[in-house]
């Protein structure tokens, strides 16, 4: 998974609270492989409906930036809800609040899921309407800029480097290999009659 710092992408409006992963992908379609592309499932029945959701996520399928309603990501841990809007070309979800395995599960495969307060979230959603804009999304400052105005998001130290780096939890342990090397080293010292036996021959 390639890292990044900045993207310079579409933003749309997805105003609806409550989108649960199940709404993300439903279920009947993660029995197919991943190699196939999970993007043509992302929201597939709110795209197959006759709204105005349906309408710009259409009309607009080089969008790569989500602005949501609250509660994003909420209902089962399926990564797959992921899959599917990484596949889709998604990069990055704001709201004011999102649910925390989701966010674990996008940081882990590049995608950047951060809240917003509600004033900057309403604002956002102001300006958006029923149309796109191109923004930017800064990871290093933790801000996204629309019509030249630039607002801050939540998004903690861990993650960030996770996904500024490209890396998974456990290249963000390797970081600290040689403080876990001496601790192991400390404590068979301390503490030899906590390790095994070794068996000789």
């Amino acid at each position: 998974m390639s890292g990044w710092s900045e993207h310079i992408g579409m933003a749309v409006s997805l105003p609806i609270d409550n989108i649960d992963t199940d709404q993300l992908i439903p279920a009947r379609f993660m029995s197919r492989p991943r190699t196939t592309g999970y993007g043509e499932y992302l929201l597939y029945d709110l795209r197959q409906s006759d709204n105005s959701v349906n309408c710009i996520l259409n009309r607009i399928p080089a969008a790569s930036i989500l602005i949501s309603g609250r509660n994003f990501g909420s209902g089962s841990s399926r990564e797959a809800a992921v899959y599917a809007l990484v596949d889709a070309g998604i990069k990055a979800v704001f709201s004011t609040s999102i649910g925390e395995i989701f966010v674990g599960n996008a940081t882990n495969n590049g995608l950047l899921a951060a809240t917003v307060t509600q004033s900057v979230h309403d604002s956002l959603l102001d300006h958006l309407r029923e149309s796109s804009e191109s923004v930017v999304v800064n990871l290093v400052e933790r801000t996204i800029t629309m019509n030249q105005q630039k607002h801050p998001f939540q998004l903690d130290d861990a993650k960030a480097t996770k996904l500024i780096n490209g890396w998974d939890d456990i290249d963000l342990t390797k970081v600290h290999e040689d403080r876990i090397a001496r601790y192991r080293e400390r404590r068979q010292h301390d503490a030899s009659w906590a390790w095994p036996c070794q068996s000789e021959g």
